[in-house]
C-alpha cells in the first residue's frame, strides 16, 4: 500500500464502514482526500460484542471489497475502531520522586509516574481488561499545577492525573482476530469516540470544554474534552434502535415504518404527530439523562461552554438537538463531518469514526495532540502482546 494512503475500519453494531483516504500535497499544507468507501450490514454483533466471529469477518470482507473496487487499491492493513460496552474509562492519580540528582524531570520520570498511575487502577478496571489508551490529564510538580509537558522542568516530586481507557481482553482479541481473518492486518486500534473526535471537534471546542456523543444503533459512547485533552470516556448500552422499537410498539407499526418516522422522513402513515414526538422524546430523554448523570459524576454538569456535539447514525433522529439542549442545559448541535467521499446513501455522521481513523494514520510519526500520541505508544505494545496469542 502506498505510503500516502491509509484505511479506517469501523465495525458498528448495525453497519461496517471502511474509508480509504489519500494525503494530497497541497500548496500550503497536505490535506486528506477520501478516495473510496465500503459499506456492509454488520452481522454477528450485539451491543458491540462479537457473538458470531464468522459473520463479522464476512461483513468486514464485503465492505473492504467495495472499498478496494472503488479505489483500485488492494487493502492489506488498516486502523481499527474499538467500541461497544466493553470499553470504559477511569481516572487515576499517583506520584513519583524525580530520579535525577539535579532534579530535572526526564521522559523516564514521566513514564514512571504513568506506570504508577496504572498500578492504582481498581481491580474492576484491570481484571480481564487491557489498557488501550493512557492519556495524561494534568501534571503537578511539588504540588503545583504544570501547564504543558513537565519534561525539562525541575522539582522533587512529580504527580499525574491520567485517563485510562480499557477494553475487555476477549472483546479486543475477537475484533482483531475477525479483521485478521478477512485478510487485513490491524496497524493500530483506537476507541471509537476518540477517533470520531479527530474530525468532528475543533480545537476551540476541545479547549473550551465539550462532550462528543457518538450515537450508534445499540450503544452511545461519549468523550468529554477540556483544555484540549480527553478527561472522561464512557459507553452506555442504549442506542437509536431503542427509539425505533419504542415507536413500533407505541404506534403498532412495522420496524421499517418506525425507522422512517424516527428520522422525520415523509410518511403516508396516518399517525398522531404529538404521540410520535412523545415517544421519541421519552427515549431521547433516557439517553441524555445517562449523559447528564455522568457529567454530574465528573463535576462537569452545565459547565461545558461548547456544549454537546452529536455524531453517529442516531444523530439524525428527529428533534434530538432540542431534547439534548433541554435535558443537559447545554448548547447542542449535530457535528458537521467534512466528508467528500461516496456516502453510500448514508448520513455523513455515520462515517465519522472510520474517517477519523484515517486521520490517525496520517499523523503517524508526527506530533499530534498529547493524548493521541500516548495512546498510540500504548496501543503498539498492546498489539504486540495480543498477536502472540493469535494463530
Amino acid at each position: 500500500m502506498a505510503r500516502n494512503i491509509t484505511v479506517g475500519i469501523d465495525i458498528g453494531t448495525h453497519t461496517t464502514k471502511v474509508v480509504v483516504a489519500e494525503l494530497i500535497r497541497g500548496k500550503e499544507k497536505p490535506f486528506p482526500k477520501i478516495i473510496a468507501t465500503g459499506f456492509a450490514e454488520t452481522k454477528g454483533l450485539r451491543h458491540g460484542y462479537i457473538m458470531s466471529p464468522g459473520d463479522v469477518t464476512r461483513s468486514v470482507r464485503q465492505a473492504v471489497r467495495q472499498a478496494e473496487k472503488a479505489s483500485g487499491t488492494e487493502i492489506k492493513r488498516a486502523f481499527l475502531a474499538i467500541g461497544g460496552i466493553g470499553v470504559t474509562g477511569t481516572v487515576c492519580q499517583s506520584s513519583s520522586i524525580v530520579s535525577r540528582g539535579d532534579s530535572e524531570i526526564t521522559d523516564l520520570d514521566v513514564k514512571k509516574v504513568l506506570e504508577s498511575c496504572e498500578s492504582e487502577l481498581p481491580s474492576s478496571f484491570s481484571m480481564n481488561r487491557k489498557v488501550i489508551h493512557a492519556i495524561p490529564i494534568s501534571y503537578k510538580i511539588d504540588g503545583r499545577m504544570v501547564l504543558g509537558r513537565p519534561q525539562g522542568m525541575k522539582g522533587m516530586k512529580l504527580e499525574s492525573r491520567t485517563l485510562f481507557v480499557t477494553c475487555l481482553e476477549q472483546h479486543l482479541n475477537d475484533f482483531i482476530q475477525a479483521v485478521g481473518d478477512a485478510g487485513i492486518e490491524v496497524e493500530d486500534v483506537m476507541a471509537s469516540p476518540l477517533a470520531a473526535s479527530l474530525i468532528t471537534l475543533s480545537k476551540t471546542q476541545k479547549i473550551a470544554g465539550c462532550v462528543l456523543a457518538n450515537i450508534g444503533a445499540e450503544t452511545v459512547s461519549i468523550v468529554v474534552f477540556e483544555n484540549n485533552i480527553p478527561i472522561s470516556l464512557e459507553v452506555f448500552p442504549i442506542g437509536s434502535v431503542d427509539v425505533t422499537h419504542d415507536i413500533a410498539l407505541g404506534l403498532k407499526i412495522s420496524l421499517e415504518e418506525a425507522e422512517t418516522l424516527k428520522i422525520g422522513s415523509a410518511s403516508e402513515l396516518n399517525v398522531s404527530r404529538k404521540r410520535l414526538d412523545e415517544i421519541i422524546d421519552a427515549r431521547l430523554s433516557d439517553i441524555f439523562e445517562l449523559i447528564e448523570t455522568h457529567l454530574k459524576k465528573i463535576g462537569r454538569s452545565g459547565l461545558l461552554p461548547a456544549g454537546i456535539i452529536m455524531t453517529g447514525g442516531g444523530a439524525g433522529t428527529s428533534g434530538i438537538e432540542e431534547n439534548a439542549r433541554a435535558t443537559l442545559k447545554l448548547p447542542s448541535k449535530i457535528a458537521p463531518v467534512p466528508f467528500d467521499g461516496d456516502r453510500r446513501n448514508q448520513p455523513e455522521s455515520v462515517w465519522a469514526v472510520a474517517y477519523g481513523l484515517c486521520i490517525l494514520g496520517f499523523t503517524q510519526g508526527e506530533e499530534p495532540s498529547l493524548g493521541v500520541k500516548i495512546a498510540r505508544k500504548t496501543t503498539n505494545s498492546l498489539l504486540a502482546w495480543i498477536k502472540q496469542f493469535l494463530p
